[in-house]
């Protein structure tokens, strides 16, 4: 795409996100039903582009993990259509006074919620997200700038038609939502650096995604970042509520941000967690430090890469830590600051976990695999911030807004 094109889509993007930003709930609302019909309506051709994209992707030798994220199949359509409902029936942002105040002056100060503008997402291989992205932005008040990657072009085209459709039956810009079909990486940099259009940048994909963002984009960003998280199981766990736990966080859905990575067992219970979990993980390689191997012998070695490594597949890293420091601590040097989950009967240890360690979000006695926008009532999301500036942790509608002063005088003057 040349650069005239991306910065024409950039233009139009931005003159419906005008739009948009003072449309009513009940528009926007409509939009997103509408939305949520048509995708059910229009399953067939989802799935018959979808298909499109698999077919190539599997004759490219894409992974298992890869084509899973891809894959759409009536459930999971079911499930982007349900997403925009929810969040249709959900509290709009726009306008929120976040707090206010009278000044001894008799000025009148209030912070307000206010849509962002246009918010840009450079995502890789998960064709949902293109729903998701749109229903949250759109609901916030914002137009939004999809680039997506290659192998899911097709999938994606489909379902921006529909979604751009849907916002035309509300009374809306179709250009609220767009979608850049250049997926080369020099288009993906020159989105990036569309200052002017882009109000906000949210990435979504893998480490080579991130660093080409962190070097090129020129626009605000928030960084959807790795998820190395952990469950540490504490000498005071329920050890049956635990390997419940750590299988779920592992296995349910291995290759997303919010599952295990890591597992931390405190030694007092080492000798009777460890060999019922390896039993209880069959199919997954467990990879641990010598006190763990003790345990389990045919458990294989674990590097420091290792420990720091997202695998995103049956892959587990193990340590046996001496108390709830080394715990803190192991995490303090390999984590991502994503999700960290304990698994306790000790409050204390509990509050302590809670209170000492570094991350987007902490978790007790449940799995990993809830830090997510919808599991956590916030409706879909767009991603979930490793970072500490603007949104933190899942990104959902109110992530998606930012705030302005309104001050209201009666004729004050500054003396």
């Amino acid at each position: 795409m040349a650069r005239a094109q991306l910065l024409d889509l950039g233009r139009r993007a931005k003159d419906a996100s005008r739009a948009i930003a003072v449309a009513p709930t009940s528009a926007k609302d409509a939009a997103l039903r509408a939305g949520a019909d048509l995708l059910e309506a229009r399953l067939f051709d989802l799935l018959e582009a979808n298909a499109e994209d698999l077919g190539r992707a599997g004759a490219a030798g894409t992974g298992d993990t890869a084509l899973d994220r891809l894959r759409l199949d009536d459930r999971r359509v079911a499930a982007m259509a349900a997403g925009l409902r929810q969040l249709a029936a959900l509290p709009d942002p726009v306008g929120e006074v976040v707090a206010g105040w009278v000044r001894p002056n008799g000025l009148r100060v209030e912070q307000v919620r206010v849509p962002l503008g246009v918010v840009g997402i450079i995502y890789e291989n998960r064709p949902n997200v293109t729903s998701d992205a749109f229903g949250l932005c759109c609901k916030a008040g914002n137009a939004v700038m999809l680039r997506g990657s290659s192998s899911a072009l097709a999938s994606n085209a489909a379902i921006v038609a529909v979604l751009r459709e849907a916002l035309g039956k509300a009374g809306l810009p179709a250009d609220g939502v767009v979608l850049v079909h250049d997926t080369s990486h020099e288009a993906a940099v020159e989105f990036m650096q569309l200052d002017g259009a882009i109000d906000c940048l949210v990435p979504r994909g893998g480490h080579a995604l991130i660093a080409s963002v962190r070097e090129h984009a020129t626009v605000p960003c928030v960084i959807d970042g790795d998820g190395n998280c952990h469950v540490y199981v504490d000498a005071h766990a329920d050890l049956d509520m635990a390997l419940d736990i750590v299988v779920n966080a592992k296995t349910q859905r291995p290759g997303v941000c919010n599952a295990a990575e890591s597992l931390l067992v405190h030694r007092d219970v080492a000798g009777s967690f460890l060999p019922a979990l390896a039993g209880a993980l069959a199919g997954v390689e467990l990879r641990g430090d010598a006190a763990a191997r003790t345990q389990v012998p045919g458990m294989a070695v674990a590097t420091e890469e290792d420990y720091a490594t997202e695998f995103l597949g049956p892959v587990l890293s193990v340590a046996v830590v001496e108390d709830l420091d080394g715990a803190v601590a192991h995490i303090a040097r390999y984590g991502t600051g994503h999700s960290e989950a304990i698994v306790t009967g000790d409050l204390r240890s509990a509050e302590r976990f809670c209170r000492e360690v570094d991350a987007a979000a902490v978790v007790v006695n449940a799995s990993t695999r809830f830090v997510d926008g919808a599991e956590l009532g916030l409706g879909a999301e767009i991603g979930i911030s490793t970072q500490k500036l603007h949104a933190r942790g899942p990104m959902g509608l109110r992530e998606l807004t930012c705030v302005k002063y309104v001050v209201h005088g009666d004729g004050q003057v500054r003396s």
